[in-house]
């Protein structure tokens, strides 16, 4: 199996998780991934629904734009996909999905607070883009220019979320854990709590880790 397959088999994993966990609605979100050895780009196609993806649902194309296999028509995001890619060297796999609370907390203008040591470990921080239509330049470059500082989840204003990881199972974490943060950030908005977050000594020490070497994604 060519590396191209392998990573469409685990961008469809990605898929029917991200519809099976509520995190999009059929169609909606696209996902990409990047091999390393050629530079190419596995995306979605356009209209492909997130939960019944093959190997005949994605497009191949160049970092330029340039389609060069697959479905000729990938997803209409795709310049969101290339400039993140472009922005992010390390970066093999971008997700984005339609996720509700994280929206939500969004246009309301609330913070998304970090609360378990898993939103901790996968999401760190959070970026924010304000609205610009769908699919256009103007959002793509906005998007990129927020992750290019090596953040790793960012919110699209009205829209939905962007996570990125060097792999695509990460990427799906890494949005998995920003919309659980969100919804259990709202339920404490709920109760009134406006400051509860994981203490920031648990972070402080995995990025003391880091900074001696790679650490294990538990």
């Amino acid at each position: 199996m060519s590396n191209q397959n392998t990573l469409a088999d685990e961008l469809s994993l990605a898929g029917r998780r991200a519809v099976s966990a509520g995190l999009v609605i059929g169609s909606g979100g696209n996902l990409s991934a990047r091999e390393p050895e050629t530079g190419h780009i596995v995306a979605t196609a356009s209209g492909t629904w997130l939960d019944a993806l093959e190997q005949e649902s994605y497009s191949i194309v160049a970092l330029d734009g340039t389609v060069i296999g697959g479905g000729p028509k990938p997803t209409s995001e795709l310049p969101l996909h290339l400039a993140t890619y472009r922005a992010r060297p390390d970066v093999n796999a971008v997700i984005h999905l339609h996720p509700q609370y994280c929206v939500l907390l969004d246009a309301m203008g609330r913070d998304i607070r970090l609360i378990t040591t898993d939103h901790a470990y996968y999401v760190r921080k959070v970026a924010s883009v304000p609205w610009m239509p769908s699919g256009s330049a103007e959002l793509a470059a906005a998007a990129a220019e927020v992750l290019r500082d090596g953040t790793n989840c960012s919110v699209l204003g009205h829209h939905g979320c962007v996570a990125v990881a060097a792999d695509v199972g990460t990427a799906f974490k890494r949005a998995a854990n920003l919309e659980e943060a969100s919804a259990l950030t709202f339920l404490a908005l709920q109760l009134g709590d406006t400051d509860t977050v994981c203490p920031p000594q648990y972070i402080e020490g995995i990025e003391a880790l880091e900074s001696d070497g790679p650490v294990g994604v538990h």
